[in-house]
């Protein structure tokens, strides 16, 4: 378990439940069970940020003003990730495949990942039960053979939560699921991190500006969790719309990737 997660996401629900007070900081602190420099050394391990600067980037005004800019691609290059490559499959192309998988901690909270030589197929936060997750890839890959294995997966997962990482280690996915999905995942692989879109900017990539709301859909049955970036798809209002994997972390994961872009 990450504990500095485990803080962090009781203070973002602390901050969402108290929004018309505006809880200050040593408020926030005083929920999870912390002095304010304590809070401080949990926020800096965690991503490098201070509480005041963490605060400013998980509200709805932020997220408007990121969806807003319109960064020059040379900006844009100062944080973008490396290339994800991805393979796109039909259900049952390959028998035979055999995945390797495994749970491992990440700045939020455990995550099952399950890798073939293809690629990453699934990666997903562990909401209710290690053994759910497991039913649920024997049923999507259900002709392929599995074995449990930290060690095979272990390069995966740290490359995916450090860019710097994915020069030893390139990332690539394999997908299942309609043209319309593969489409949909695909547009998200291109977002750069720290930035943010909407549903409807999504559609108008896609070539299909009138189906928002398919995909939204399509983002809610994204597999691969962080790495194909759903988490980076808010509404238009600047609300963050769902997120199959808890809003909290969607919120978290915002705030920790604009302050790694920021610290670079």
């Amino acid at each position: 378990m990450n504990l500095d997660y485990e803080r962090v996401k009781k203070a973002i629900e602390f901050i969402n439940s108290n929004l018309d007070e505006k809880p200050l900081l040593k408020d926030v602190a005083r929920h999870i069970g912390l002095s304010e420099a304590d809070f401080q050394i949990v926020l800096s391990r965690w991503a490098g940020v201070t509480p005041k600067r963490y605060l400013q980037t998980i509200t709805v005004k932020h997220a408007k003003k990121l969806l807003k800019e319109e960064k020059p691609l040379l900006d844009f290059s100062l944080y973008l990730d490396f290339n994800v490559k991805h393979k796109a499959v039909s259900t049952g192309e390959y028998n035979g495949l055999h995945i390797d998988y495994a749970v491992h901690d990440t700045p939020f909270g455990e995550i099952f990942i399950a890798i073939t030589k293809y690629g990453i197929c699934k990666l997903s936060f562990i909401e209710e039960s290690y053994e759910r997750e497991l039913t649920t890839l024997a049923y999507e890959w259900e002709n392929a053979t599995m074995t449990y294995s930290k060690l095979l997966t272990k390069p995966a997962v740290e490359a995916i939560f450090n860019i710097d990482k994915r020069k030893e280690y390139p990332l690539s996915v394999l997908l299942s699921g309609t043209n319309f999905q593969i489409d949909v995942w695909k547009a998200l692989l291109e977002l750069p991190s720290a930035s943010l879109s909407s549903y409807g900017d999504i559609a108008k990539k896609i070539g299909k500006p009138k189906a928002h709301r398919a995909v939204g859909t399509a983002i809610g049955k994204n597999p691969i969790a962080f790495l194909i970036p759903c988490h980076r798809v808010i509404q238009q209002s600047g609300k963050l719309g769902g997120y199959r994997w808890g809003e909290t972390r969607k919120h978290a994961m915002h705030a920790w990737e604009i302050n790694k872009k920021d610290n670079l």
